[in-house]
């Protein structure tokens, strides 16, 4: 049976120098009354964008570490509480995002109301179009990034401008794109070529890795700008793809290269954005049975290559021309490590690991040992 989930968002808002006249409009999707989570590093831009338009505002929030600890989040929802806080602004990456929507979910356990929340996204995983967060425990023996799926934490509006992802870290940003494609390729995992996503996702995948594959090397965007190598149209063609890849989340069930990145990322404390660099494209290679022939759709063309083949290489290829790195030893990983996370692997995702067909214990630690 074929299926299409839809999630409550009320709106998506694109375009250049929009950011002003949309934080004037937010009462109009029901923020009221928000706290703005974001990340020092932000603050000047939420000073000069963001909060003018927003009058209501009653506070910021920006004790918000990577991999969206639990402690945080329960600072987090201390902040909107004792603020009587009615709504959330997030201007951020992936863990801001996720941060507010755990936020808004431990509010409805308490209050039976979830904080509807306003995204303003500064990289591009795509975390601000879906209803998934993580939420990294702490207070046992291993750190554990637990998975939640609760459709009324997706974002009600999203808002995308250039100007939010201008300034992001270069690493940060083009590893997050291939974050972005990890989505658009993964969400393939149970679902056909027909269905909406695969469409939607081929076009994402395709628009990313043709702004990618002429990116410059070293260059950060201010200055890649100003040389005329890049524009703000390309930033603009980078945030909607990651739109397009991420376009239906509800509709689909992620894979593999995901799973070990929750693993590196929570438990082991890897940058999040960057796991998808190190595990998509080995992780293509190794369940392109299971996938069948559904890599098809991503390749256009490809010579005498498999579609795996094919589409594996093109993501490698970016990660090595863009300079992210390709291997855990890159990213001072203790190799000796690596059981830990096979072991924690086939105990929480073993349907994930199945993917690797036949013996897939073996497949795993073999590769694993290839991404090291």
């Amino acid at each position: 049976m074929n299926q299409l989930k839809c999630l409550p968002q009320d709106g998506i808002i694109w375009g250049h120098d929009i950011l002003r006249t949309v934080a004037a409009s937010l009462g109009d999707y029901g923020i009221s009354r928000p706290v703005i989570f974001t990340v020092e590093f932000l603050e000047a831009l939420s000073r000069e964008y963001i909060q003018p338009g927003v009058r209501d505002a009653v506070g910021i929030f920006v004790d918000l570490p990577p991999h969206v600890p639990d402690f945080a989040v329960q600072q987090g929802l201390r902040a909107c509480m004792d603020r009587g806080a009615d709504s959330i602004i997030a201007l951020g990456g992936g863990s801001v995002l996720d941060a507010a929507k755990a936020v808004s979910y431990l509010h409805f356990q308490q209050t039976g109301r979830h904080l509807p929340i306003a995204a303003f996204p500064t990289t591009l995983s795509g975390s601000e179009f879906s209803h998934y967060f993580g939420v990294t425990e702490t207070d046992g023996p291993q750190k554990f990034k637990r998975s939640y799926a609760v459709r009324e934490t997706a974002p009600r509006l999203v808002v995308l401008d250039p100007r939010l992802i201008v300034d992001t870290p270069r690493v940060l940003l083009l590893s997050s794109a291939i974050k972005g494609i990890d989505h658009a390729v993964e969400g393939m995992r149970k679902i056909e070529t027909d269905h909406p996503h695969a469409i939607l996702a081929a076009r994402g995948v395709e628009r990313f890795l043709t702004v990618l594959e002429k990116w410059p090397q070293q260059l950060d965007t201010h200055q890649a700008i100003k040389r005329g190598l890049v524009c703000a149209d390309d930033l603009l063609e980078l945030q909607l793809a990651a739109w397009q890849c991420y376009f239906f989340p509800a509709s689909v069930i992620y894979g593999l290269s995901h799973r070990i990145g929750h693993v590196l990322g929570g438990t082991f404390g890897l940058p999040h954005s960057l796991t998808s660099c190190i595990t998509l494209a080995p992780v293509i290679r190794a369940c392109a049975r299971a996938y069948g022939d559904k890599f098809e759709i991503f390749c256009a063309a490809r010579g005498n290559k498999t579609a795996a083949a094919y589409l594996a290489d093109r993501i490698a290829g970016v990660v090595a021309s863009l300079e992210l790195p390709g291997r855990l030893r890159t990213l001072d990983f203790d190799k000796a490590k690596l059981p830990e996370v096979a072991a924690l692997l086939e105990s929480s995702y073993p349907s994930e690991v199945a993917d690797l067909g036949e013996r897939a214990g073996e497949k795993l630690a073999a590769i694993l040992e290839s991404m090291w």
